[in-house]
């Protein structure tokens, strides 16, 4: 591909026969992986599972670090870090592409079930930025885990299946919402609202809220105050699809991140060893400001690259703080792109557009870059040299006009270490929405676009 940058040409009009079959495997691996990795903990699990399949091995069962060896970190089963160490030592700097592996969702309160009018339903409070009133009337999933009294873990997945029971929100018929249809989308549905029906039968003599309290005794061992030590999430139960006529998009749930994170995942595992030390970071928590013990504002990254050091001799917080220096990051995350829909939101010449690669975003943040890295010239100048000795279809994109949008990522934290940072990653329709949108091109280009940087010097 001579063109690695246009606003003119297609990603699918940029390639050849073979690369856009390439793109459409990749579309598939990615999909499955989407369908597999609901939440952080399935993703932790699932980006593991891969990666010790190619020989990666826990950091702590290792004595020393030499050129080549693959090792990975696994922060309480929700982040996780993978690694293949350089030629150089890693005092000499990380390549680093660091993505999340959780989206918005509706967790479960921790007095979560309840009766009202003979039915049964869960208490959810929504986690991250989502619409309320797009939650209703779809298929949601429940998926986590809770420990019984006498401390039995129970892991819980029900909706996946074909033959699971789904469960469900539920919104006013437009005959009756004459009121609720002048309110604005915000105070549509309240976040009160976002109620999932769970049951309705009971036998003569019982209350539908005892039985259904019954099945779940009887079925998990599952008593009332055991939710108040549960992780249990609603997350959208459709699978995968591939959209319109040439199969070109996919639309699924939690693409915001886990389309730079698949991309992160099988960068790494198929990059050719570099000298430098490439790592493939994907947290938790970034849909709420990465806070927490499995989040980027904790230890749990510093504590990986000292451990690195130390097993190479060179423990120490300086060093830790020159080998930040010395790195460099992709901070791969989704941008949103220009929909002709709503075009009233975007400054269309300096937005990203569905197809055509993946996108570079110097700044991010919210109106006058508040809380944005704003990554330098001279960083760009050589990611640019590195997608387009690659051949890696790449645009420019901000997220919104300058008074409408903004959004932030993990970028200033990593670059607070001292760092170079950009956040790269592609570019989506209806990001957060149950359901997005992304173009198989462009998550194919993210791909190519993060191993190219892993093996860049």
């Amino acid at each position: 591909m001579k063109e690695t940058y246009s606003r003119t040409k297609s990603v699918w009009q940029r390639m050849n026969k073979t690369e856009q079959k390439a793109v459409m495997t990749y579309g598939e691996a990615y999909k499955n992986f989407l369908d597999v990795a609901r939440t952080e903990r399935l993703a932790t699990e699932e980006i593991i599972r891969q990666a010790e399949a190619k020989g990666f091995r826990p950091v702590y069962s290792k004595k020393t670090l030499k050129a080549g060896d693959k090792v990975y970190w696994n922060q309480k089963g929700k982040s996780v870090i993978l690694a293949v160490i350089g030629k150089e030592p890693v005092h000499n700097g990380i390549k680093i592409v660091g993505s999340h592996i959780d989206s918005p969702r509706l967790d479960l309160k921790a007095n979560p079930i309840h009766e009202q009018g003979g039915a049964v339903y869960a208490r959810t409070h929504y986690y991250g930025g989502v619409k309320k009133y797009q939650w209703a009337c779809i298929p949601l999933a429940l998926i986590g885990l809770i420990f019984t009294k006498d401390g039995k873990k129970v892991d819980i997945q029900l909706g996946m299946k074909e033959d699971d029971p789904i469960f469900y929100i539920s919104d006013l018929l437009p005959h009756m919402a004459q009121d609720q249809m002048k309110k604005s989308l915000a105070e549509g549905i309240t976040g009160e609202q976002l109620q999932a029906l769970v049951g309705l039968h009971a036998k003569d003599g019982e209350t539908p809220c005892e039985a259904i309290m019954k099945l779940l005794k009887d079925t998990y061992g599952i008593e009332e105050e055991d939710f108040a030590t549960a992780e249990l999430e609603l997350v959208p139960a459709m699978k995968s699809r591939d959209v319109g006529f040439d199969r070109s998009m996919i639309a699924s749930y939690g693409q915001d991140d886990r389309a730079c994170s698949f991309a992160n995942l099988h960068a790494i595992l198929n990059a050719k060893p570099g000298v430098k030390t490439q790592a493939a970071l994907l947290t938790d928590k970034e849909e709420i400001g990465s806070y927490g013990n499995t989040g980027m504002e904790s230890s749990y990254f510093v504590k990986f690259v000292m451990k690195l050091l130390a097993l190479q001799k060179t423990p120490g917080l300086l060093e830790f703080y020159e080998t930040m220096e010395n790195s460099e990051m992709l901070s791969a995350d989704v941008n949103a792109c220009y929909d002709p829909m709503f075009p009233e939101v975007s400054e269309k010449d300096n937005a990203s557009l569905m197809g055509f690669g993946v996108n570079l975003t110097k700044y991010g943040g919210s109106r006058g870059k508040a809380g944005s890295n704003d990554a330098n010239a001279e960083f760009l100048q050589k990611v640019r040299h590195i997608f387009n000795a690659a051949g890696v279809c790449w645009q420019i994109g901000e997220l919104g006009k300058v008074d409408q949008g903004g959004g932030g990522t993990i970028a200033f934290m990593m670059a607070n270490w001292g760092a170079e940072v950009v956040d790269c990653g592609a570019s989506m329709i209806s990001m957060h929405a149950p359901y997005d949108l992304i173009s198989k091109a462009d998550v194919y280009e993210t791909y190519l676009a993060y191993k190219a940087f892993f093996e860049s010097k």
